[in-house]
């Protein structure tokens, strides 16, 4: 990547990107909605451990950025239902799926903070 092909600058492409990362829960919330579309308390049971207010926020950013859609269902009561846009799906199918599969390599070395290979049992 050279400054010739992108401009690097607070509002770039790498770091709209990179922000949808660097949210907390965001990255696990795309990761949940990749078993397919749910209502809130069912994400919630899929993460475990999340409270109310953090999945609203992230999934309004994640709305607002165009990546998961929130449908309405016109029935008595009222449900809600969110799941992947097209533009989320190749954010779940591609980095994160590389990140995952970079975790898995690598998760144990980055939680001990040594930066050295961990050996096989």
């Amino acid at each position: 990547m050279t400054t010739a092909d992108h401009d690097f600058v607070a509002d770039c492409r790498v770091r709209a990107a990179t922000d949808v990362l660097a949210h907390r829960w965001d990255p696990v919330v795309l990761a949940a909605l990749g078993e397919g579309r749910a209502r809130r308390v069912d994400l919630k049971d899929r993460i475990g451990g999340m409270r109310d207010k953090p999945l609203t926020e992230s999934l309004a950013r994640l709305v607002r950025w165009g990546l998961v859609e929130r449908e309405r269902h016109r029935e008595s009561p009222p449900r809600v239902t969110y799941g992947l846009t097209a533009l989320g799906w190749t954010m779940h199918d591609g980095p994160l799926t590389a990140l995952a599969a970079w975790a898995v390599e690598h998760g144990d070395e980055l939680l001990r903070g040594e930066g050295e290979p961990v050996a096989d049992p």
